[in-house]
């Protein structure tokens, strides 16, 4: 299984669904709440962010060597039936 990280905002609406969709589906997921990080892993992850092509909006995922960001569940669906196949 490909692995999931995803970097989210503790007060975003679309960060919490994006974290429901894949508890529902009990896909195993890393998730790091952004906004509560010290000021230096914060800058580590949006260069992180930056490096595999993103700005910083979130939630931010990146499901293997794929990054969607927003709350996106066709794409997130799309990503995941990729490697079943």
């Amino acid at each position: 299984m490909k692995k999931i990280k995803m970097y989210t905002l503790s007060t975003c609406l679309w960060c919490k669904r994006t974290k429901k969709f894949f508890e529902e589906r009990k896909i195993p997921f890393e998730a790091v709440d952004y906004d509560k990080v010290d000021e230096q892993e914060q800058e580590r992850i949006m260069a992180e962010m930056r490096e595999k092509g993103g700005g910083g909006s979130f939630p931010y995922v990146c499901i293997g060597s794929d990054v969607v960001q927003g709350y996106e569940p066709d794409e997130f669906e799309r990503l995941l039936d990729c490697e079943k196949k």
